[in-house]
């Protein structure tokens, strides 16, 4: 009975396990047309117990770059994240270049968060331009010199695969990232360009059948040791 047991425990485990990558999975797909998204990845390890541990991952691979006639839109070719400040003060990073001129003249994400330490685009502005290296340049009139108002930061991190999913397609800080620093020289910044979801719609289709498959194995086996434990104790009585 014992060892009957362990082998539903495992099961059952095990059985989490594949719900969970499979949340994944969900997300990736659902994520297939968000810009600059970067999918997880649920690595599992069997142990010798028979047991199943998983860990997620994130994968850092760069998406397509399309390009777009928005002046506000930026891609980052290469890698890399851009610092984003929320409201509150919060510190997030997101490939995610769709960004606006918010209501108090600064350059914003889609929810407002502001880019790097705040680059304040002029109302009056006749157009203005995004630089490889981050630099904003500002031109008041046709004629005009031009003036810098601001840089896009770019950081990066020892482990990015080892980021979290945060507030609305950003990524926050873990131990195993480990913290910012800026790149410099930077080149890899393009305007008038987003980056697209770097999910391969093939492999994730894939995966879920192949999950599919593994969780009607293991629940079968559920099944098959629940009647052969009910049989056990219905001998023993």
């Amino acid at each position: 009975m014992y060892n009957m047991q362990a082998v539903i425990r495992k099961n059952i485990n095990n059985t989490t396990m594949q719900f969970e990558r499979l949340g994944h999975i969900a997300n990736n797909i659902a994520n297939y047309n968000t810009i600059g998204f970067k999918t997880n990845r649920f690595e599992q390890m069997l142990h010798e117990d028979g047991y199943v541990n998983g860990a997620i991952r994130t994968n850092a691979l760069q998406g397509s770059i399309r390009i777009t006639s928005n002046p506000y839109d930026i891609a980052i070719d290469g890698q890399g994240y851009i610092p984003v400040v929320s409201p509150d003060g919060e510190i997030q990073y997101t490939r995610d270049g769709s960004f606006k001129r918010g209501a108090n003249g600064y350059l914003v994400t889609v929810d407002d968060w502001m880019v790097g330490d705040g680059i304040k685009i002029p109302a009056n502005s006749y157009k203005f331009e995004i630089r490889p290296n981050g630099d904003v340049i500002n031109y008041d009139n046709a004629g005009s010199l031009p003036e810098k108002i601001g840089t896009i930061p770019l950081v990066e991190f020892d482990s990015p695969e080892s980021l979290e999913q945060g507030h609305n397609n950003k990524m926050v800080v873990t131990e195993d990232s480990g913290n910012p620093r800026i790149v410099k020289e930077n080149q890899g910044i393009r305007q008038h360009a987003i980056e697209a979801s770097n999910t391969n719609i093939y492999d994730e289709l894939n995966d879920l059948m192949r999950m599919n498959t593994s969780m009607i194995a293991s629940l079968n086996l559920m099944k098959v040791a629940d009647d052969m434990y009910s049989k056990s104790i219905n001998i023993r009585e």
